[in-house]
């Protein structure tokens, strides 16, 4: 596996060594010994699966109480995954990067708590997203920033995206600052 920093501090990108032949592929997605050896967490809570329709929004997410990190892949179509840096100390606050993710080179990527989240299905198939967590969710304590935000200028490629009517409610970046957790 082939580990490699992204712009913000603490994302990973995580690229799996995928054997394929006539038959298919083969990929080991984790590896308690090759995640420590990289420093990625080992110790995981549940794994999460989300299926998404084609032009299909989810986002922007996070949870407080306990933080929690999320490692993502996807086993069947494509998604473009975005990260938002929501710790107000750090250098890169507001900032995002973006990921396309797909299942047929066995990418990863490592999101520690103090990350918005969110993934949006490119292509025109349904995307099967995989997600680790580090920790239990808590519905009391999970918040999200509204996706379209212009202060965030994230370049979603999706004109009219589906998106859930809680999705549709979170709060705009701006509303956020006023009180962040303490990450």
């Amino acid at each position: 596996m082939k580990v490699s920093d992204l712009p913000l501090a603490g994302v990973r990108l995580i690229e799996l060594d995928v054997h394929g032949d006539a038959r298919g592929f083969f990929v080991e997605r984790y590896s308690e010994t090759g995640f420590a050896s990289h420093g990625l967490p080992i110790r995981f809570f549940q794994d999460n699966h989300s299926r998404s329709a084609p032009g299909s929004l989810r986002g922007l997410h996070y949870q407080t109480n306990p933080p929690q990190g999320k490692l993502v892949g996807v086993i069947r179509g494509r998604i473009l995954d975005v990260i938002v840096d929501i710790r107000p100390k750090s250098p890169t606050y507001g900032s995002h990067v973006t990921e396309e993710l797909n299942a047929e080179d066995g990418r990863l990527v490592w999101i520690p708590p103090g990350f918005a989240h969110g993934f949006c299905v490119i292509g025109t198939e349904p995307a099967d997203v995989l997600y680790k967590v580090d920790a239990p969710y808590e519905r009391s304590s999970e918040g999200g920033l509204l996706w379209s935000d212009p202060d965030l200028a994230i370049k979603w490629p999706l004109d009219n995206p589906i998106v859930s009517e809680r999705d549709r409610r979170l709060p705009l970046f701006a509303a956020y600052r006023q009180s962040p957790p303490n990450w």
